[in-house]
């Protein structure tokens, strides 16, 4: 997390995704689908969520979550199978390439993108990107093609000069949140054009959660959630 530059409090905001799904008293689902890397808080979750939801099944599944997510697109691709799946890749850690698997499945996605908390520090005012690898993962595209939407040349008048340097562009996490929303329609058909934007205590944007689905009642119902949110 260090690398990532996440504080301790950030790290402390995104939890309790699973009780607030299990308390959606409005959505049955046959199963419940708990995924984690770390063990430990994997066994924490279900000892914090055993016999709280009596009548759901819920199944903890302890792996590396693009490896599930390529055991779910397979799952899918039987007709008879369907499935609402919530993403929260704090640390960047899922894959694009695991996401474009559910293309042509039976599926709607929310997603938690990090664009203030952690991408948008990853796009450093100078354009390094130390963290290119996990950029490219993270968003399916090339170094050259992250650069071009996030960065501009500029000439400017030095002391010895005119000289070229390199400029981030303004408003950078929302267009973070424009760019993952566009990759997320060669995926699927509706994306949700106005996000939830969720905001730090000093008011500043820290994440968007984005909903994304073939079905165009379903992106309607989100909409609706989003504004009464």
């Amino acid at each position: 997390m260090q690398q990532l530059k996440i504080t301790e409090v950030e790290e402390k905001i995104y939890k309790g995704a699973a009780e607030r799904v299990l308390e959606l008293n409005d959505l049955s689902f046959d199963y419940y689908y708990f995924i984690d890397k770390n063990e430990l808080s994997l066994k924490k979750l279900e000892k914090k969520l055993c016999g709280k939801y009596q009548g759901k099944t819920i199944v903890y599944r302890s792996g590396d979550a693009n490896h599930q997510l390529l055991e779910l697109s397979k799952a899918l691709r039987k007709k008879e199978y369907a499935a609402l799946v919530l993403l929260d890749p704090f640390g960047m850690q899922i894959n694009w390439s695991s996401i474009a698997e559910l293309k042509g499945t039976r599926s709607d996605i929310w997603i938690l993108v990090p664009t203030g908390v952690i991408v948008n520090r990853l796009l450093d005012r100078a354009g390094k990107m130390e963290c290119c690898d996990k950029l490219q993962s993270f968003f399916g595209l090339t170094i050259e093609e992250i650069k071009s939407h996030f960065y501009l040349e500029k000439k400017v008048q030095t002391l010895f000069g005119e000289e070229e340097i390199i400029a981030k562009v303004s408003q950078p996490i929302e267009k973070i949140a424009c760019l993952y929303a566009k990759r997320l329609k060669t995926i699927w058909e509706y994306v949700t054009d106005e996000p939830l934007v969720l905001r730090n205590s000093h008011g500043s944007p820290i994440y968007h959660f984005v909903f994304a689905s073939n079905n165009q009642p379903a992106t309607t119902i989100a909409k609706q959630i989003i504004q009464n949110l």
